[in-house]
């Protein structure tokens, strides 16, 4: 009995965020009643509890990045194989999709990105999809001044959410 108590506490603090990132996340931290913790430090996500965007935006934007994910054009967290650096994998070709559930995703992740039009579908890509802050994404639209490039980067994301939200039917405008 001592012991099972014992592997319970060295799994509880091994499951812990590091103080690093419980720092970086801030007060974007939700820990549930199983004690899981759950980092809500996503630029989409941190959008939403402030009330910069709708309910229905979120939800667009949500399977915005479901298409995009399941796509797989998310990349791959992989490593480089040392033994087969000449070798050339033609079923790795990431051009190309892998399946047909793939090919399905992809067709509805570039209507969406047709229908946000190509800033719109640029800033998702980046804030929702790959989780980059706002103030990075309106920097690369050109705003300089921090508080200008998160105001400039939310405006264009939610003027394309808005844009999924008509596409999908989500919501009642």
């Amino acid at each position: 009995m001592r012991n099972s108590s014992r592997r319970r506490k060295d799994v509880e603090r091994r499951a812990l965020p590091t103080p690093e990132r419980l720092r970086r996340a801030g007060a974007d931290v939700e820990r549930g009643h199983s004690g899981q913790i759950t980092m809500r430090d996503a630029p989409l996500e941190r959008a939403f509890a402030r009330n910069a965007i709708t309910a229905e935006q979120y939800s667009a934007a949500q399977k915005y990045r479901h298409h995009w994910y399941h796509a797989g054009l998310a990349g791959y967290l992989q490593s480089v194989d040392l033994d087969r650096v000449l070798a050339i994998d033609l079923g790795a070709y990431a051009g190309m999709a892998k399946t047909e559930n793939q090919v399905f995703h992809r067709q509805r992740y570039r209507e969406a990105a047709q229908a946000a039009g190509k800033i719109g579908s640029h800033v998702l890509e980046w804030a929702v999809c790959r989780e980059v802050a706002l103030e990075q994404v309106g920097h690369a639209l050109g705003w300089s001044s921090r508080p200008q490039a998160y105001a400039a980067a939310l405006e264009r994301m939610k003027a394309a959410l808005d844009e999924l939200c008509k596409l999908w039917g989500i919501g009642g405008g």
